[in-house]
């Protein structure tokens, strides 16, 4: 394939789906041009991506880390992530491992990307297909970025119960309590269902 065929994204953001329950929208952006490409993904997927992107270790592997450690200690490396089709819904990945080439799950890839720190790439038939253009960096089609540019502070109005407690989830994430954080997570579903 060639290098035109194949486009460089970033990750923007990493959202809870509302659409999707327990599910993740991972948004992916083009580095060259603004069109965004989301990917549902599972929760343990999600927590593996978000906790990198953090800088957070956890006290024990996560299952990407171990695959990490297993990569580098049979003497190979991470290349690049490139999401390759899109099937009846499905997105499918490969890994390119120095000179060979693995089939994976998108989610699991860029798992590995992250922790790499791997460029990842996407079909231009794909983002084709399934992209969105961009509408600012802010709010993507209601799907908002993990992480937002620091702001000046003003006077802030107050966190709604929702913010709250996606926060209190997020602190619970960072202090491996995941208990709570499935507490706190069961909240949040119940509290969009009757919002919605």
């Amino acid at each position: 394939m060639s290098a035109e065929d194949r486009i460089q994204v970033d990750i923007l953001g990493l959202s809870s789906s509302q659409s999707s329950g327990g599910a993740y929208a991972l948004i992916l952006k083009e580095v060259n041009g603004a069109r965004r490409l989301p990917i549902i993904i599972g929760a343990f997927e999600a927590q593996s991506i978000a906790l990198e992107m953090e800088g957070i270790k956890p006290p024990r592997p996560l299952t990407h880390d171990l695959m990490k450690n297993l990569i580098d200690l049979l003497g190979g490396e991470l290349v690049d992530v490139y999401i390759s089709e899109l099937r009846e819904g499905t997105f499918f990945a490969r890994l390119n491992l120095d000179t060979q080439e693995i089939d994976s799950r998108p989610s699991d890839a860029i798992a590995l990307a992250v922790r790499y720190g791997a460029p990842i790439f996407v079909a231009e038939k794909v983002m084709a297909e399934a992209s969105f253009l961009s509408e600012g960096e802010e709010g993507e089609k209601g799907i908002p970025p993990t992480a937002k540019p620091e702001k000046p502070e003003t006077s802030k109005p107050p966190l709604s119960k929702l913010e709250q407690l996606e926060q209190q989830l997020v602190d619970a994430i960072a202090k491996e309590n995941y208990e709570k954080a499935a507490q706190i997570r069961d909240e949040i579903k119940q509290l969009q269902v009757r919002n919605s």
